[in-house]
């Protein structure tokens, strides 16, 4: 490629939350519009980079001529382990320390493409929403559009959006710890455009602190409130699964795209070069694939609760029982950190109890294990890309949120979608048992397998050649990131 057509391509920067979930969705974005011409630059944090060449392989972040990998400091303390960094902590540090290093690549790479014309000029940044509080001012300073990509669902997404009124209308912070036990999480909040029926507990977990200056609660009000002033917002849905709260948020802010199931869009792009480029902070174990082959069809229950949550020794115990009274077949995800303060540790009399019909590993790729044949049931926590994955693969839920967005994921899956059943958060073997039976044989169970069927399809067809997915993702590329100011 000639410095002439290097000079005239578009170039997006794209910087993702540094954590595992929201790096992978914004990988898939930059692929995206990799595909679509653009030069991308690509930014994590040191920290997550060093992690992705450790798991990955040394060359693994080597990217192509115009898809690069850059990293900026965190400035949290250095550390080596193999786990997920404190999100209280990232949340700080992205508020006060972010801006500075950002700029300082902006600037560097508008250098570059002036001094040795190895890359386009920064023709626009997509930014994860919860960087918003620095990557806006970034944009400012260069004048280019700015994306802002909720790599949640729309439903989360506008719960985060009304914490700043729920803190106004006095129903958070919470007056004392009780009000997490004597039922005032309950309170229905009837006043949220697009939706119905929501209690305080469904809201972002943020909200359940007694403390006003709770640093997550003011860096996500912070993140939201800023909302309106970027060029877009991109949510990873589709119309068809939220229209109601689509149509809310459309109202509320101008330019809301809602895009997905990206991986639906990368299953169209022919072979491509970016395909080696992995999403995973731990090394994925491949081998279950093999093992789910020698299981008979919608057989198997898979469980994995994502790359945060944490579960007490007893907790993985009763979850623990709970699969193996069932007499199902179960391959169950136990990441290195999954256990709080020490490794996970099942009784002997568990392991020769599931003996032939168990498989524990300490990673795997998901997406192909919930696409495999023998998988009929996924017991999740809730995490968007999780849920996501789960629609487009078919497969209904058992839901055991955790923090974050996850119980508003919850609760739409398991009353708006009907393709999920909750577990209450006080985990117990017998009710594990009878849920994951309910799942894989029940009738209940029946009716969630064919109505995720039905989503599946309209996931299809939201990413196909006339769907409203592809349809906004062509009207993103070509009225925002490829605007001439």
């Amino acid at each position: 490629m000639d410095s002439t057509e290097v000079a005239t391509k578009p170039h997006a920067v794209c910087i993702p939350f540094p954590l595992l979930s929201l790096i992978k969705a914004m990988l898939k974005f930059a692929k995206l519009l990799h595909h679509r011409g653009f030069h991308i630059t690509f930014v994590n944090t040191e920290f997550n980079h060093k992690r992705f060449l450790k798991t990955l392989g040394s060359n693994s972040l080597d990217g192509l001529p115009d898809f690069q990998f850059e990293a900026i400091p965190d400035s949290l303390p250095d550390s080596n382990e193999d786990t997920t960094q404190d999100v209280t902590l990232l949340c700080e540090s992205v508020r006060k320390n972010f801006l500075a290093p950002f700029h300082t690549l902006l600037a560097k790479l508008n250098n570059d493409a002036i001094e040795t014309s190895s890359n386009p000029p920064v023709t626009g940044i997509v930014s994860d929403g919860f960087m918003s509080t620095f990557t806006i001012i970034a944009a400012e300073e260069i004048g280019a559009p700015i994306v802002l990509f909720y790599t949640i669902a729309a439903c989360s997404f506008m719960g985060c959006k009304q914490l700043r009124a729920v803190v106004e209308k006095g129903l958070a912070p919470l007056k004392d710890e009780s009000c997490l036990t004597n039922g005032y999480l309950d309170t229905v909040i009837d006043w949220i455009p697009g939706m119905r029926d929501i209690r305080l507990r469904d809201l972002p977990t943020f909200v359940q602190t007694t403390n006003p200056d709770d640093i997550v609660l003011n860096f996500i009000m912070e993140a939201t409130d800023r909302a309106h002033e970027a060029s877009a917002i991109v949510t990873h849905t589709f119309q068809a699964l939220e229209t109601d709260v689509l149509d809310a948020l459309s109202f509320m802010l101008p330019h809301v795209y809602s895009i997905g199931p990206l991986q639906l869009h990368i299953n169209e792009i022919p072979e491509h070069h970016l395909k080696m480029v992995g999403y995973s902070l731990w090394k994925e174990e491949t081998e279950c694939l093999e093992w789910l082959s020698t299981k008979t069809p919608n057989s198997v229950v898979y469980v994995n609760f994502g790359s945060i949550a944490v579960i007490t020794p007893e907790q993985l115990v009763e979850f623990g029982w709970g699969l193996a009274n069932s007499k199902l077949p179960f391959f169950w995800v136990i990441r290195p950190d999954l256990v709080i303060g020490e490794s996970a540790i099942l009784p002997p009399e568990f392991v020769a109890e599931t003996k032939g019909r168990s498989l524990i590993a300490g990673w795997c790729p998901q997406e192909q294990v919930l696409n495999h044949p023998s998988v009929g049931g996924f017991l999740t926590h809730s995490g968007w890309n999780s849920t996501v994955e789960s629609i487009t693969a078919g497969v209904p839920m058992l839901c055991w949120p955790f923090f974050a967005d996850q119980q508003m994921d919850c609760r739409y899956t398991c009353n708006e979608w009907g393709i999920g059943m909750e577990i209450s958060n006080d985990v117990k073997r017998d009710e594990v048992e009878k849920l994951v039976k309910e799942l894989m044989e029940g009738e209940k169970g029946k009716k969630m397998k064919n109505k995720v069927m039905e989503w599946k399809k309209l996931a299809e067809e939201a990413t196909g050649p006339h769907g409203s997915s592809s349809t906004n993702l062509d009207n993103l590329v070509n009225q925002v990131l490829l605007r001439k100011s």
